[in-house]
């Protein structure tokens, strides 16, 4: 592009006649003319040729000037033109990528020469000769002017959009490395790369040594050493120094959306091991062990029990409670542990303890009330969101006031100073646990998906479980959680059950007495009563739990008594509807037996004769016209008869 225009050469480009350019012109030549002697600047001159003038192309507006600049460029093929903005369009990109992982310090100053090139173009515009421009904005800014043209060389035939990154400094610095002999590299990541984490000064002193002897000299220094440990990749770092488990908990954890269930839809069941000693009644000091359920809509706890240690019937109560109050839930996550995946509670479903299931197998709880049972990965708290509750109990409820010298801390260098002072009786621990899990459920605020960081668990879980399809428990279904005992003998005289020195006796219990009978019920509350049931497993009733009184308990004797009397009059009430006659009326029914007449003797009493021999023959009538003997017949046979016999002495 050449840098002088004549009026006829511009008349096309402004789309107006040659008188209209000269009119225009008289403001140019206003300005500094150029002078060829002195080579002075300007933007106008005249012509070599004729009486006309040339004018600068610096005096043209910006529309002039971009229509200068494409009609004089080259001409070139539709595919040459397509590959060369391919190519710009390419270099764009790349430095764009490089401007977005480059340094702060690198992107400022590419901005200080964008702003030095467009205060040049301003003035250049503004009608101020390029060279003069160049030697103001150079000199203001402290930049050399041979700088300036390396920066506008840059962006020569780039975008206005993409200037910023052609100016950024692209110089990554000295990238040549220092020569590490390969075994000695190899040696070097082996020792450093392993469980034991040894730090690396002891590793390269080692390798020092090896290096030495195996004649892999000369080695880099410790530091460039180190910067290239510390460049390997992290997961590979940690997978070799730190484990598998540091390597999966370097992995991001999956969020799971709960809000698509509705409340008992879902829950889930974990063990938590409590940092308190707590005194049980038989006097053993312990932590106690406490298993609880969760609604995974809600997160609301539902249902929990405490043991001194986790087993199947610690959750066997847990879900009796959760069916008692809330309902069957369609699914429920349990941890993989044996307490979880025992055959009474899971009874029919696979499990790692249990791959396959036998025919003979009992069905465990979930599986009769046709719960679907997921499991947990083991020791895996991401899988679980009951470990955030955990969290809460073991950082404030743990530290209850009432818990002052029992708590143990949660970690063995964390003992406080009043370590092992006190223990906790039961009943204070769970009256304090009761009243925090209330508290946890209750408390506003959560800032939980459904929750909306406005209401609390319970306010969700009831809202949700009002309008929610829940089913309920039937009673047979209710007693399915309650602990079985055989073998249970009733009284033979009361037809009372006698269990851990407890007495259980109901009135049906008459009617099975010193029968081997089956009872259910809650092993911790074993006051609550039990359920009975025959040998062959119909049910019979619900006993109720007879209470031991003190000697002296008035109160007790005196309530003792009356319900005594109270079951006496029932009684006698019960037996007056049976007995609807009285015994007059049944006597005046039944029939009175007339006298028979005397029978016919066939067989007469031998007589013997009075010297011990043969009994005498029996002597018939022969003139006798009846059978009836008259009183003169039977004298003389009797008078006969004492004549034969032999006399007894008289003393």
């Amino acid at each position: 592009m050449k840098e002088w225009y004549s009026a006829s050469e511009l008349a096309p480009l402004f789309g107006v006649s040659i008188r209209a350019v000269n009119k225009k012109a008289d403001d140019w030549r206003k300005r500094p003319m150029w002078h060829p002697a002195r080579n002075a600047q300007g933007v106008w001159r005249r012509a070599e040729e004729g009486n006309g003038y040339l004018y600068h192309y610096a005096v043209l507006p910006a529309v002039v000037k971009a229509k200068l600049v494409v009609e004089s460029a080259p001409a070139r093929d539709d595919d040459e033109q397509e590959r060369a903005a391919t190519k710009r369009t390419l270099s764009a990109e790349a430095a764009w990528d490089l401007y977005g992982r480059a340094t702060d310090k690198k992107k400022t100053v590419a901005k200080g020469r964008l702003t030095i090139l467009q205060e040049v173009e301003a003035l250049v515009v503004g009608g101020v000769a390029k060279n003069v421009a160049v030697d103001m904005v150079c000199q203001m800014r402290g930049v050399g002017v041979s700088t300036f043209y390396l920066w506008e060389q840059r962006v020569y035939g780039v975008a206005r959009p993409d200037w910023l990154p052609m100016l950024m400094d692209h110089r990554a610095g000295r990238q040549v490395e220092a020569e590490c002999h390969p075994a000695a590299w190899d040696y070097l990541k082996s020792d450093w790369l392993r469980g034991e984490a040894p730090t690396f000064t002891s590793c390269f002193r080692r390798l020092e040594k090896v290096a030495k002897a195996q004649g892999w000299l000369p080695l880099p220094s410790g530091k460039t050493l180190e910067r290239r440990l510390e460049a390997l990749p992290v997961p590979v770092k940690v997978l070799a120094r730190q484990g598998l488990e540091a390597l999966k908990d370097l992995y991001p954890a999956q969020e799971r959306d709960r809000g698509h269930f509705h409340a008992l839809e879902a829950v889930n069941a974990d063990g938590h091991k409590w940092d308190v000693f707590v005194q049980w009644p038989d006097g053993e000091i312990l932590r106690p062990q406490m298993v609880v359920i969760q609604d995974l809509y809600s997160g609301m706890m539902l249902a929990w029990r405490v043991d001194k240690s986790a087993n199947n019937e610690a959750v066997r109560l847990a879900i009796g409670d959760m069916v008692e109050q809330w309902g069957i839930p369609d699914k429920i996550w349990l941890d993989n542990g044996r307490d979880f995946a025992s055959k009474w509670i899971t009874g029919g479903t696979p499990n790692r303890y249990r791959f396959k299931v036998r025919e003979e197998e009992p069905a465990g709880i979930l599986t009769t009330l046709g719960v679907e049972v997921h499991w947990t990965t083991p020791y895996s708290g991401q899988s679980k969101p009951i470990e955030r509750g955990f969290r809460d109990f073991a950082t404030d409820l743990a530290k209850d006031p009432a818990f002052a010298g029992a708590y143990t801390g949660n970690k063995p260098d964390a003992k406080p100073e009043n370590y092992g002072s006190k223990a906790v009786p039961l009943e204070t621990f769970l009256a304090v646990v009761a009243d925090g899990i209330r508290e946890h459920n209750m408390r506003r605020k959560r800032r939980s998906a459904v929750c909306g960081g406005v209401h609390s668990f319970a306010d969700v879980f009831n809202a949700s479980y009002a309008q929610a399809p829940i089913r309920k428990a039937s009673g047979e279904q209710r007693r399915l959680w309650l602990m079985a005992a055989e073998q249970v003998k009733a009284n033979s005289e009361t037809g009372a059950v006698s269990l851990n020195d407890n007495r259980y006796h109901a009135e049906f219990l008459f009617e099975h007495r010193s029968r081997p009978l089956v009872v259910r019920f809650d092993g911790q509350n074993l006051h609550a009563g039990v359920h009975v049931y025959r040998q062959d497993g119909g049910y019979l009733g619900f006993a109720e739990c007879v209470h031991a009184a003190g000697f002296d308990d008035v109160t007790a004797a005196k309530e003792h008594a009356r319900l005594r009397r109270q079951f006496m009059r029932a009684t006698r009430d019960a037996m007056a509807a049976e007995k609807r006659l009285t015994i007059e009326e049944v006597a005046a029914l039944l029939p009175r037996t007339e006298e028979a007449p005397a029978p016919e003797t066939k067989v007469v009493r031998p007589l013997f004769r009075s010297n011990g021999g043969a009994a005498l023959a029996v002597q018939h009538d022969p003139d006798a016209a009846s059978d009836t003997m008259t009183d003169a017949d039977f004298s003389r046979a009797f008078t006969a008869g004492v004549r034969h016999l032999r006399p007894v002495p008289v003393e």
